[in-house]
C-alpha cells in the first residue's frame, strides 16, 4: 500500500506500474471501436456493393 514520507506519496514499482480505468478509457475504446466498424462498413459497400 502507498505510504506518505516528507509529503509524498511512496508506492513500490508494481503499484506505480497500475493504472486505473475510468470512464475516458471507455469512451476511447467504444468510439474507436465505433468508427472501425463503420470504416469497414463504408469499404465493404465500396468494394462489393450488394
Amino acid at each position: 500500500m502507498a505510504t506518505r514520507e516528507n509529503g509524498r506519496i511512496v508506492e513500490n514499482p508494481i503499484e506505480a506500474r497500475q493504472g486505473e480505468r475510468g470512464p475516458s478509457v471507455l469512451a476511447l475504446l467504444t468510439i474507436s471501436t465505433g468508427l472501425a466498424v463503420m470504416i469497414l462498413g463504408v469499404i465493404w459497400f465500396v468494394w462489393f456493393r450488394v
